[in-house]
C-alpha cells in the first residue's frame, strides 16, 4: 500500500533504552534532566563460578532508569484537547443550487435547513503559550470550525475563539477567557540535534492525555502536504496518531521544540515517522497572528533549485553549494535586483545557502518591504547584490511551484 502523509490530531510513544554488543545507552540517576552518558560493556566479564577463571572488577554495572515524570509534571498542564464542531453539508439533490444565479429564481430550494444540516466533531491538541489564554495549534485542528472548545487539566471547558490561523504553516492561534494558565515556554528548535530525546504530549484517538518518548529523527524534512510548503520539519520516531495534531514536542530542558503536525503511514496509524512544526517558525507566525491576525512573508519571485553533481558539472561549479536560480518572474523584486535565471545564490543576507527549501524559510521570514544582500556566483564571479523584496501571496488550492 503506498505511504500516505496524514495530519494527526494525536500523538506518543515509547523508545526503549538502546542496546549493541559494545555499548549501552543509559541515563542519569533518577530524577535528573542532564542528558545521557554512553557506557561501555567492553571488558566486563561474568562470573560464573570458581572456574570461570579471573573477574574483572569492573563487571557489568547496574544503572538506574531515567524518569522523565518531573518533566511531565511541568509541561504537561499547558498541553490542551481542543474540541471543534465543524457544520458538514449533506449530499444535494440538484448541486447547481449553490449557484447565486440560479439561486436567485430558486431560493435555497434543494438545500436542507440549516438545524438539518449534519454536524462533524474534530479533535486535536494544542500548547498554552501565554498566561492569559493563548493557545497555539494546527490549522487543520480548527480550519472551518463553528464552535471551539478547549478541555483544560484542572477538568474546566472553555470556549475558545480564533485570534488567526496560517494554512502555510499549518499554525493557527486561539484564545481563551482566562488568567493564571499553566505556560509551556517556546525553546530554540535551531539547538535541538538529532538524536535528542523528546516527549510527545496530546490527546491521541480521544483516550485522554498521553506522554510518548522517541528522539529527534531528523531535520529540515519537507513533505509537500501543508499549504505553501513553507515547511521545516522536525521529524521524530515519537509514536503520533489521530488527536496529537496541535499538541507539544517537548524537550529535555522541559521546553516547546514543535508542534506535533503529520505523520507519515500506510495504515493511518503510527510507524515512528511524526513530523513537527519547529518552535522558531511557529514564534515568528505565533507573534504575528496575535499582532494583526495574519502572516505577511516576503518573496523573491524566483524558483530555485538544488545543485546536484549533474547541475555542478555542467555549470563547472562545487556541488551542494548555494542554490540555482531556475527562473525569474518579471517583474519581481529579484528582476528589479538584477537576478538572472542561471546565477548562483551563495548567501542571504550573510548566511550561507546550501539548501533550497531552508532558503526558502529565509525568505518567508524576512517582512515585505525590507532590503536584502544577497551573495551571488555568475560567470565564474562572485557578486554582492541588494533588493527589496515583495510579498508572498498564498495561493488556495494549487501546488507549490518552488517559488521563492
Amino acid at each position: 500500500m503506498k505511504n500516505r502523509l496524514i495530519t494527526v490530531t494525536t500523538w506518543l510513544s515509547a523508545i526503549c533504552l538502546i542496546t549493541s554488543s559494545m555499548v549501552v545507552l543509559t541515563s542519569c540517576n533518577r530524577g535528573s534532566t542532564k542528558g545521557f552518558r554512553l557506557a561501555s560493556k567492553t571488558g566486563a566479564s561474568e562470573n560464573n563460578g570458581p572456574n570461570s577463571g579471573s573477574t574483572n572488577a569492573s563487571a557489568t554495572t547496574t544503572v538506574p532508569v531515567t524518569s522523565f515524570a518531573p518533566v511531565v509534571d511541568q509541561v504537561a498542564p499547558a498541553v490542551v484537547t481542543i474540541h471543534s464542531q465543524l457544520r458538514a453539508r449533506a449530499p444535494q439533490q440538484f448541486p447547481f443550487m449553490d449557484d447565486p444565479f440560479f439561486q436567485q429564481f430558486f431560493g435555497d430550494r434543494g438545500l436542507p435547513p440549516p438545524s438539518q444540516q449534519p454536524k462533524r466533531q474534530a479533535l486535536g491538541s494544542g500548547v498554552i503559550v501565554s498566561a492569559d489564554g493563548y493557545i497555539l495549534t494546527n490549522h487543520h485542528v480548527i480550519d472551518g470550525a463553528e464552535q471551539i472548545k478547549i478541555d483544560l487539566n484542572d477538568d474546566r471547558t472553555l470556549d475558545a475563539r480564533v485570534i488567526g490561523t496560517d494554512a502555510p504553516s499549518d499554525l493557527a492561534v486561539l484564545k481563551v477567557d482566562a488568567s493564571g494558565l499553566p505556560v509551556l515556554n517556546l525553546g530554540d528548535s535551531d539547538r535541538v540535534r538529532v538524536g535528542d530525546v523528546v516527549l510527545a504530549i496530546g490527546n491521541p484517538l480521544g483516550i485522554g492525555q498521553t506522554v510518548t518518548m522517541g528522539i529527534i529523527s531528523a531535520k529540515g524534512r519537507q513533505t509537500g502536504l501543508s499549504n505553501g510548503s513553507f515547511e521545516d520539519f522536525l521529524q521524530t520516531d515519537a509514536p503520533i496518531n489521530q488527536g496529537n495534531s496541535g499538541g507539544a514536542l517537548v524537550s529535555n530542558s522541559r521546553e516547546l521544540v514543535g508542534i506535533n503536525s503529520q505523520i507519515l503511514s500506510p495504515s493511518g496509524g503510527s510507524i515512528g515517522i511524526g513530523f513537527a512544526v519547529p518552535s522558531n517558525m511557529a514564534r515568528v507566525v505565533m507573534q504575528q497572528l496575535i499582532s494583526s491576525g495574519k502572516v505577511r512573508r516576503g518573496q523573491l519571485g524566483i524558483t530555485v533549485r538544488k545543485i546536484t553533481s549533474d547541475v555542478a558539472a555542467q555549470l563547472h561549479v562545487q556541488e551542494g553549494k548555494g542554490v540555482l536560480v531556475a527562473g525569474v518572474l518579471t517583474g519581481s523584486a529579484a528582476a528589479k535586483a538584477g537576478l538572472k535565471e542561471g546565477d548562483i545564490i551563495l548567501a542571504f543576507n550573510g548566511v550561507e545557502v546550501n539548501d533550497p527549501n531552508v532558503f526558502r524559510n529565509q525568505v518567508a521570514s524576512t517582512p515585505p518591504a525590507t532590503t536584502v544582500r544577497l551573495t551571488i556566483l555568475r560567470n565564474g564571479r562572485e557578486q554582492e547584490g541588494q533588493g527589496t523584496r515583495g510579498e508572498f501571496v498564498p495561493q488556495p488550492q494549487t501546488q507549490d511551484t518552488g517559488n521563492e
